[in-house]
């Protein structure tokens, strides 16, 4: 089985649930609370050990309460943590998200003093899949590990120069390179844009294939779906399997994943995901 590596930013997540997002002096009242692990790589990594891949991740947290609890909750999915570093006297990354009525959400973020370092690379790595967080780590592991980046997030010094699949979603594409043309012509052998529920498409020098959206009939919060979206995307890649059945297959595990008011809890299984896609 190949070996998906995620690398980056891994939080403890403190999800409310809010009637309106609040303006500037105002109050509201939450219905729900809800604490979760985050984090676009972190998250992704769940994403493919739930889907039934192997996972690893490579990160840092502190060693303090939000650390360990980062820790556990990937451990208890099945995802590797053996690159994930506890730094003495470092605090761990947390975000305060709230979730309106439309799924809709807000973060605060505080990035925590933890940094993600080099590690060693699994030998039996097919795919390295980093955030903005883990991107700095590129310079420090030598793999031949096909590379993935996540695009959602501004990547400080990005180049895509032999990235084998760059995933921005439509704004950041936009802002970095115009658009999926300018991407492949800067290096990158796929460009994956996410549209939210409009979909995904997928650009090479070849053409472009795209997957329409799928409506999830339960929304309750889009949080992490879009790094669920890449998690069941490499997860079918590595697999084998063709970009239009990957697209398919990473738009209905990001629409299933919102379910839930956290990013990770209704993440489906493999046996899930292939009935609905059955």
């Amino acid at each position: 089985m190949t070996r998906i590596v995620c690398a980056g930013l891994a939080t403890r997540d403190t999800i409310w649930r809010v009637p309106v997002h609040p303006g500037e002096d105002a109050r509201v009242v939450a219905t729900e609370m809800q604490e979760a692990g985050g984090g676009p790589a972190a998250t992704a990594a769940v994403a493919v050990a739930r889907l039934g891949g192997a996972a690893s991740f490579i990160g840092a947290v502190g060693d303090d309460a939000a650390g360990a609890f980062v820790r556990e909750g990937l451990a208890r999915e099945g995802v590797d943590i053996s690159a994930l570093a506890v730094v003495p006297g470092a605090t761990t990354a947390q975000s305060t998200i709230l979730v309106g009525p439309s799924g809709a959400r807000a973060i605060v973020h505080h990035p925590g003093t933890a940094q993600v370092g080099g590690a060693e690379m699994p030998t039996d790595a097919g795919w390295l899949h980093v955030d903005h967080v883990g991107y700095g780590l590129l310079e420090q592991v030598t793999t031949s590990a096909r590379v993935s980046v996540d695009g959602g997030n501004p990547v400080s010094g990005l180049d895509v120069g032999g990235v084998t699949l760059y995933a921005p979603t439509e704004e950041m594409l936009r802002v970095e390179f115009g658009d999926a043309q300018g991407a492949l012509d800067a290096g990158a052998e796929i460009v994956v844009v996410t549209r939210g529920a409009a979909g995904s498409a997928a650009s090479t020098p070849d053409g472009v294939v795209a997957a329409p959206g799928v409506p999830c009939d339960e929304l309750v919060s889009t949080l992490g779906a879009g790094d669920v979206f890449h998690g069941a995307l490499l997860t079918w890649l590595a697999r084998g399997e063709p970009l239009a059945a990957a697209l398919r297959a990473a738009n209905t595990a990001a629409s299933l994943s919102c379910r839930a008011l956290d990013g990770r809890a209704a993440i489906p299984t493999g046996d899930e995901l292939e009935q609905r896609l059955a």
